[in-house]
């Protein structure tokens, strides 16, 4: 089965081809030849999950390449901090502004939580799986908590903040396995491989 992820972030790219069964290949943006910039313009995970998946298959579409792929999916992904009303959710990537740089993220997630005693937070993804010109959406979700300061050196993004509900370390101390067996990308890709 072949399937193009429509997303240019090599850390996701290889957590997916890890997690997705032997029998699914993988492609990658640069492999299809597509290297427009995708606006995320939406408001919710859904909406651009579904922006970045369409945007690709028309783009295999108008180059008659559809035919060639099983499907087209794409991911995105929020972090939801309860103490702070969900923030950052849907604006997780560029919540401290343009361009997107993980550790200033951190930095103010750490800020805003400061003096703050309820630390619990979710990862959430929704992934758009486009086959035939037809969408479908699964998520999936990890509950957890931010920790007080950073740990770890894996991962990407927030992970040296996260600690997966169950767990005292952060997604950026666990291994790679456990954290694809757990995580809330694992549980949507998880769901994904239902419906294909």
């Amino acid at each position: 089965m072949r399937l193009v992820f429509a997303s240019n972030n090599a850390h996701k790219l290889q957590e997916v081809r890890e997690i997705l069964p032997a029998a699914c290949e993988v492609l990658s943006l640069s492999d299809i030849g597509f290297a427009d910039d995708i606006d995320e313009t939406g408001e919710t995970l859904e909406a651009n999950s579904l922006l970045k998946a369409q945007a690709v298959w028309d783009y295999l579409v108008g180059r008659q390449m559809q035919d060639k792929i099983d499907g087209v999916f794409s991911d995105d992904t929020g972090l939801e901090i309860r103490a702070l009303g969900g923030q950052p959710g849907v604006r997780t990537a560029r919540w401290s502004g343009e361009p997107v740089d993980h550790a200033r993220n951190r930095q103010k997630a750490l800020a805003e939580l400061r003096g703050k005693e309820d630390r619990k937070a979710r990862f959430r993804t929704v992934v758009t799986l486009i086959r035939d010109g037809k969408a479908e959406q699964v998520e999936g979700i990890v509950e957890g908590e931010i920790a007080t300061e950073e740990w770890g050196g894996n991962g990407f993004g927030y992970d040296p903040l996260f600690i997966p509900k169950g767990y005292t370390k952060t997604f950026a101390q666990l291994s790679a396995d456990i954290k694809n067996s757990i995580s809330h990308r694992a549980r949507a890709i998880q769901a994904l491989c239902k419906i294909l």
